[in-house]
């Protein structure tokens, strides 16, 4: 049944309710005053004094039973607004063949100062670095594996005059799976995106699924130098030639605050004393405006080692390149500090 309002001409000023079917006091109150009147006189003073005090009770019980408590004076207590997400810092990766022993030091370096890298994407030998970070390796776990590393383990020469390129890429590929127990791209404790480039269409490939070792083969294949690879009906060579520094695909990959590693500085001296070095300086060269397009747009802050004195085939100043990465982030260091607190919400 629906609740029954009395009229809001009651002493309150405002309606008062209540349920039927809940006892009414008031029923009992008047039986009892009649009861008790039936037995005193007609027109004693008791008699009218009683009737009133029995009239007030009876009101009183009839319009507050039932009636709705009031919330004026209650306390709301305060609710905590949501708290803001955290900023999500990728790094991005460049490629730059021997060079890429640099990004072993960059990564120390911030880890040492406790920046928080959550997101990785890799172009060619960042790639390589890449991999093994978002794996769950510290830097300087990568560091000893680094020092460690053979160059003969990563290299199997391709067959003369029937191949097309000096070396065939699955030694890395393997090293790459065998150091990470082939876990797949899918699997890694950070995001980690891949880039290559398809040899037919010219255009930049994320791979964020599947086999690591074979992405990271396809984003290091710099024509001539290594095989294209296959995967699938496209053919792939290195990322580098479309994405230098692929800031892009950290920002893409959801990097709040992005910070690049450019590791494609002109050498100094004669580039060009041995085919390789001349190749590589070539693709250096070309990449020159994509990658400065891309930096400008996408990268937050930019770490630049000095490496001019470092070639791409130099593979025995891996100690050097370590070093010079250090050395960049402690140069940058007020900066990007700077650049992070002004992205990141403000202390409660």
């Amino acid at each position: 049944m629906p609740a029954i309002r009395l009229p809001s001409g009651d002493r309150r000023g405002k309606a008062a309710e209540f349920s039927p079917r809940m006892p009414c006091i008031c029923h009992a109150l008047s039986a009892a005053c009649r009861r008790r009147m039936k037995s005193m006189p007609l027109r004693s003073p008791s008699r009218r004094t009683f009737t009133l005090t029995c009239a007030s009770a009876a009101l009183a019980a009839c319009t507050s039973f039932g009636t709705k408590p009031t919330t004026s004076g209650a306390v709301t207590p305060p609710t905590n607004p949501p708290q803001p997400r955290p900023v999500r810092i990728g790094i991005a990766l460049g490629g730059g063949a021997a060079r890429g022993f640099a990004h072993v030091g960059v990564l120390k370096a911030l880890e040492a100062r406790g920046i928080a890298v959550e997101i990785v994407a890799g172009t060619s030998a960042g790639s390589v670095v890449g991999a093994l970070y978002a794996s769950g390796m510290n830097a300087l776990a990568i560091n000893k594996l680094a020092l460690a590393m053979d160059e003969a383990s990563i290299s199997d020469w391709a067959v003369p005059f029937r191949s097309r390129g000096l070396l065939q890429g699955m030694a890395l590929q393997n090293f790459i799976n065998k150091t990470l127990n082939n876990r797949p791209i899918e699997k890694m404790a950070k995001p980690l995106g891949i880039v290559a480039t398809d040899l037919k269409s010219g255009q930049p490939l994320l791979f964020q699924r599947g086999n690591t070792g074979l992405a990271v083969r396809a984003s290091c294949s710099v024509p001539s130098v290594f095989e294209p690879v296959r995967i699938g009906d496209h053919e792939y060579v290195d990322g580098g030639l479309v994405s230098p520094v692929p800031a892009s695909f950290a920002r893409r990959m959801g990097a709040d605050f992005v910070i690049a590693v450019d590791i494609s500085a002109r050498p100094e001296g004669a580039a060009t004393q041995n085919p390789i070095e001349m190749l590589l300086q070539t693709f250096t060269i070309m990449g020159q405006t994509i990658k400065t397009y891309e930096l400008d747009k996408y990268a937050d802050v930019v770490i630049r080692p000095n490496l001019a004195a470092m070639g791409g085939s130099d593979f025995n100043q891996r100690n050097a390149a370590i070093l010079a990465g250090e050395e960049a982030v402690a140069r940058i260091m007020p900066e990007l500090q700077r650049k992070l607190a002004a992205v990141r919400p403000a202390a409660a």
